[in-house]
């Protein structure tokens, strides 16, 4: 019978799991201050050209895709750990 002890994350797995849920969640908070904005009127007359809403508005378009690519690095660090540590109780 094989042992089936979970073995704990990586620090650097860890890390790119908080990275992922922070830079997701902020998109996502951002896109709703976008939709909460528009919807109060802040949009009107270029208001979403000055101040902090350019850099809200350009947050989704560049953390959703290091989203995408860092839950890609998380799970191929986690198959290459988990092709590991199958070898090795292989062995």
């Amino acid at each position: 019978m094989t042992n089936q002890t979970p073995h704990a994350a990586s620090r650097l797995e860890r890390i790119l799991a908080y990275m992922v849920a922070s830079v997701v969640g902020l998109s996502i908070l951002a896109f709703l201050a976008v939709i909460i904005g528009t919807a109060a009127g802040a949009g009107a007359d270029n208001g979403f050209g000055q101040g902090v809403w350019p850099a809200v508005l350009a947050l989704p378009l560049f953390g959703l895709p290091l989203g995408f690519l860092l839950i890609i690095a998380l799970m191929v660090m986690t198959a290459i750990r988990r092709a590991r540590d199958a070898r090795q109780s292989r062995e």
